[in-house]
């Protein structure tokens, strides 16, 4: 399975310590130009930018595909970027957080998984916990809604019911 990031979820992954859990879920991970270049901002936590500077084998920085004029213009350029890259490569997936990016690739039929996404599925695979995941990336700047949160939650506990 091959997906596209944007910023947002390699961001917090890689901040929580829990980016490795890409690789068991996913075969290959294409990350944008413009979405490394926002990764590798200053103003980005240290610990992302140097895992951009040596990323693991599963995770490929791919150039901009050509700019789409037909994509929403108040997504920021790396969304745009992570959009047209999924289009392009016939991605089976787009890791994105922004809700707005969310609907746009959405409205393309592109299948859409976000953060929160990938922590409940590497709990599913028994990868990770999911409420220790979920701790650490409530003490970032991340944005958690009550309510999404807990929908994961009883996903997660609808699909075992054991637990």
């Amino acid at each position: 399975m091959i997906v596209v990031a944007d910023a947002g979820p390699i961001h917090y992954l890689v901040l929580i310590e829990v980016v490795d859990v890409l690789s068991p879920l996913y075969d290959r991970v294409l990350i944008p130009q413009t979405v490394a270049e926002e990764l590798r901002r200053e103003r980005a936590p240290e610990i992302v930018r140097s895992w951009l500077e040596h990323p693991p084998e599963w995770c490929r920085l791919q150039p901009d595909p050509a700019s789409d004029p037909t994509l929403d213009e108040t997504l920021d350029p790396g969304e745009r970027a992570a959009i047209a890259l999924a289009l392009s490569t016939s991605a089976d997936r787009l890791l994105i957080d922004d809700w707005e990016g969310r609907l746009e690739a959405e409205r393309r039929r592109l299948k859409v998984t976000g953060t929160l996404g990938v922590l409940a599925e590497a709990h599913r695979r028994h990868l990770l916990d999911f409420e220790s995941a979920l701790a650490r990336l409530s003490q970032t700047s991340f944005y958690l809604s009550e309510d999404l949160v807990n929908k994961m939650r009883q996903r997660l506990a609808d699909q075992n019911p054991d637990r």
